[in-house]
């Protein structure tokens, strides 16, 4: 690879240890650690992954954790008792619950039950209400890492066309309304869209979040497009996002790599929301 196409590269694992070290120092210098619980239901795979580098992160820059591991076929009942403990709890100021969580519990009440001012992933109702109106608290993790990166990579955003590829409450959606809170023009598509194509096509910028390996391709984009590719799957024995990655970056003038991009953003996002949290829980902003 030249050197002219790695100035296109939209690292997030430099910028995230970083920010990392920055929050180190802000809980060292802390009157209170700041806590985090972990509920992971079930032993599923990838959250077990996901889990595990949230763990290891937390106690990289000092966050007290604490991780809740139930069995897969807890009932919702217990499940809120968990909750419940939690909300109550004086050492924990964050709550998350690892999605997705086994069929037959209902999540949308479990993310409800959270204490919004402890809901460090950011999907409980309340706080999608204040991102709505451009006042956001405690803002979805991946949202928030994606705008940390475009910022600090100086990436204009007020005027711009915007598409998100992918609407769901994760994601897609919640970045939609960070974008328009920069007065981006956003367009969001998603699997009923017809002619994907023509509507990508058009982006100054393009985000992705679908879990479709190569949805994107080179003439789905314009020459300088900026790709930040949040989706993540394995295909053919490797992790990849929605992007056929060395294909289309000959015509990004700036694209996210997966793994490497998003991914330890949205990390050490949760990691700032945790601290976040603890500030206002604790009255100490």
């Amino acid at each position: 690879m030249s050197e002219e196409h790695l100035t296109k590269i939209l690292s997030g694992t430099g910028l995230a240890a970083q920010i990392r070290r920055e929050l180190k120092e802000a809980i060292e210098e802390s009157k209170v650690q700041p806590g985090l619980a972990v509920v992971l239901v079930g032993q599923d795979p990838a959250s077990r992954i996901y889990v595990k580098f949230k763990t290891q992160a937390s106690e990289e820059v000092g966050i007290y954790l604490e991780t809740v591991e139930l069995p897969e076929d807890i009932s919702q009942k217990k499940l809120l008792k968990v909750i419940a403990r939690l909300n109550k709890s004086k050492d924990i100021h964050g709550i998350l619950v690892q999605l997705p969580l086994p069929r037959h519990l209902d999540t949308y009440e479990v993310i409800e039950a959270i204490d919004p001012a402890k809901d460090v992933d950011g999907f409980h109702s309340e706080n999608v209400g204040w991102l709505s109106i451009g006042e956001p608290r405690l803002m979805p993790a991946t949202t928030k890492g994606i705008m940390t990166l475009l910022e600090a990579n100086d990436i204009e955003l007020a005027g711009k066309h915007v598409v998100m590829v992918g609407a769901s409450n994760i994601v897609g959606k919640p970045t939609a309304m960070a974008l328009l809170n920069k007065n981006a023009t956003v367009t969001i598509c998603h699997k009923l869209t017809e002619d994907l194509k023509a509507h990508t096509k058009h982006a100054d910028i393009l985000i992705t979040a679908t879990g479709v390996p190569k949805l994107i391709t080179p003439d789905m984009v314009k020459e300088g497009v900026v790709i930040v590719d949040a989706g993540i799957t394995r295909y053919e024995g490797k992790v990849v996002g929605d992007v056929d990655f060395e294909a289309v970056m000959d015509k990004a003038s700036y694209i996210t790599p997966v793994p490497g991009g998003v991914g330890p953003m949205t990390v050490v996002s949760l990691l700032q929301n945790t601290l976040e949290a603890m500030r206002a829980i604790e009255g100490l902003d």
